[in-house]
């Protein structure tokens, strides 16, 4: 049984953010607060420790997670480099991965995932995200003792997060009920759309679709996930 004991989470925040112009995507302000904020509410109460990985601004990272840690190999080599850098960090048998620039994440995530990983054929290595349309294989629950499968990978080069969960026994956990949760921002356009929903949705004067409408990917899920692009 997975408890917040055994949990650790982990917020992606080590890209370039090239789509927004350089910047450092988990700190732009959304909705009054930083991106980063956004997400790790999701996370707490719920994990044993939060990390967040970042390659620059460790400093202003820091404000908003237990531990702020840099990927294991320098020069921005990707998400699945993010991931192996939280798989080595945790000191607990699991870790939940999220990204910085999902600022509507639901606010069970953990839960949920947690329940998902478990299915009719038993407990898997690997749970994803799935929004009914596509997988979001940057939200997602792994065994920490994958870290040395990992290594190995990326030192033959892998580079794509759907070829590597596919190494192992993995599952998709039903999110369908709320695709629009999973919208995140790209370019400041994206940003805007979404923080005009975003706050209409606080209100109570806008329904679910009006803030996944322009801001959720569509595209059909493959047989493994398919990757998206973190911050």
């Amino acid at each position: 049984m997975i408890t917040p004991q055994t949990l650790t989470g982990m917020i992606l925040a080590g890209g370039e953010g090239r789509r927004m112009g350089g910047r450092d995507k988990g700190l732009e302000p959304f909705a009054g607060l930083p991106l980063i904020a956004h997400v790790a509410k999701r996370f707490d109460g719920h994990v044993s420790e939060l990390l967040i990985n970042a390659n620059r601004n460790t400093d202003a990272y820091a404000l908003f997670a237990t531990r702020v840690i840099e990927d294991a190999e320098g020069g921005f080599k990707g998400p699945l480099m993010g991931i192996y850098s939280g798989l080595r960090a945790a000191k607990t048998p699991w870790l939940l991965v999220a990204p910085c620039d999902s600022p509507a994440l639901p606010l069970d995530l953990v839960a949920r995932m947690v329940a998902g990983i478990t299915t009719e054929n038993g407990e898997h290595d690997i749970a994803v995200a799935f929004d009914g349309e596509r997988l979001h294989p940057v939200v997602a629950l792994l065994r920490t003792s994958l870290a040395d499968d990992l290594a190995n990978a990326l030192a033959e080069g892998e580079r794509k997060i759907d070829r590597w969960y596919a190494r192992h026994l993995w599952c998709k956990v039903d999110m369908s009920d709320c695709p629009e949760t999973f919208a995140n921002l790209n370019t400041e356009e994206e940003k805007s759309r979404l923080e005009l929903a975003f706050g209409s949705v606080s209100k109570g004067s806008a329904s679910k679709d009006s803030v996944s409408k322009g801001s959720v990917s569509k595209g059909s899920a493959s047989k493994n996930p398919a990757s998206k692009e973190v911050p």
